[in-house]
C-alpha cells in the first residue's frame, strides 16, 4: 500500500463548481485509473483518506458512499473498502443479460474466431470517439450456452489502448476482468441499444439457425472510469430459446 501523501490537493475553485464530495469522488477515481490502487486492493480507512485530502470525515464518507453505489468500490462489512473487480460472478449480474429460457443466468463460454486490425467505419468511429485515421482491433467470437451457439459477437477496441492484444492467443471468456488485469482499463458503464432483426447468412452459419429467423441485435458501448469509450460490441443473438433480461433496483 502506497502511504505517501497524494500529489494533488482539491480545490473548490474552477470554471465549473462541483460540491467538494464530488471533487473527492473524481480524485479517487483518477487515483484508481493511475493504479494507485488496483482492482481488489483495499483503500485506507476514511479517517486516513480524509486527512490525506484535507477534507472532513463526513465529506470523505459521502464520496466513498457514492463510489460504492456506482460499483467503483465495494465494501466488506467489518473488513474495509476495496476497488471493485470484474469477476465472473460480478460480470454475470451486471453485464451479461442474455438468458436461456427457463434457466438460471450463467456466463457462456466463448470461441475466438478471429482477431485483426482495421480502419473503422463511421459507426465504429462514432461509438469509440475515433477519427477515420485511427485503427481498431476487431475480435470475432461466438458464445455457447447449454451446448448451443447462441451469440455471434464482433468486438471493436481502440488500437491505442489494446495493441498488445493482437499477439495474444489465450484470451479468456470474460473480457472485462481481462481488460482490468492486462490493460488497466475498467469498464464503468455500458449503454445497450437493442432491436429486433432477422438472421443473415453469416448469422445462420455461426448460430446453426436458418437465414430469416428472428434474432436480437445488441449494440453496446462501454466506457472506462475516466469516461473514455473503450469497447464497441455488436452481438447477434438467437431469440428462439433465449431472452434479454434487465432487472432495475
Amino acid at each position: 500500500m502506497n502511504e505517501t501523501r497524494f500529489d494533488n490537493k482539491l480545490s473548490s475553485t474552477g470554471p465549473v463548481f462541483k460540491p467538494l464530495y464530488k471533487q473527492v469522488e473524481e480524485h479517487v477515481k483518477q487515483l484508481i485509473v493511475e493504479q494507485r490502487w488496483k482492482p481488489g486492493d483495499m483503500l485506507p480507512n476514511e479517517f486516513q483518506l480524509a486527512a490525506e485530502l484535507n477534507v472532513s470525515q463526513g465529506t470523505m464518507r459521502k464520496a466513498l458512499n457514492s463510489l460504492t453505489d456506482t460499483k467503483v468500490l465495494m465494501r466488506k462489512q467489518g473488513v474495509g473498502t476495496f476497488v471493485s473487480e470484474h469477476t465472473a460472478q460480478n460480470g454475470l449480474f451486471r453485464f451479461f443479460p442474455i438468458i436461456a429460457d427457463g434457466k438460471n443466468p450463467e456466463l457462456p463460454k466463448a470461441e475466438l474466431l478471429s482477431i485483426d486490425t482495421q480502419v473503422p467505419d463511421a459507426t465504429v468511429c462514432s461509438a469509440l470517439e475515433l477519427s477515420n485515421k485511427d485503427q481498431v482491433i476487431v475480435m470475432r467470437r461466438r458464445r455457447l450456452l447449454n451446448d448451443e451457439y447462441c451469440i455471434a459477437e464482433t468486438i471493436y477496441l481502440p488500437y491505442a489502448y489494446f495493441k498488445a492484444l493482437v499477439d495474444m492467443t489465450d484470451i479468456p471468456h470474460t473480457l472485462y476482468h481481462f481488460y482490468q488485469t492486462h490493460f488497466n482499463l475498467t469498464v464503468h458503464s455500458t449503454k445497450d441499444a437493442i432491436k429486433a432483426d432477422i438472421a443473415n447468412r453469416n448469422d445462420a452459419e455461426l448460430l446453426s439457425i436458418k437465414a430469416g429467423e428472428p434474432i436480437l441485435s445488441v449494440q453496446r458501448t462501454a466506457h472506462s472510469l475516466n469516461g473514455k469509450a473503450m469497447e464497441f460490441r455488436i452481438s447477434r443473438c438467437r431469440s428462439d430459446n433465449y431472452h434479454y433480461l434487465v432487472t432495475l433496483n
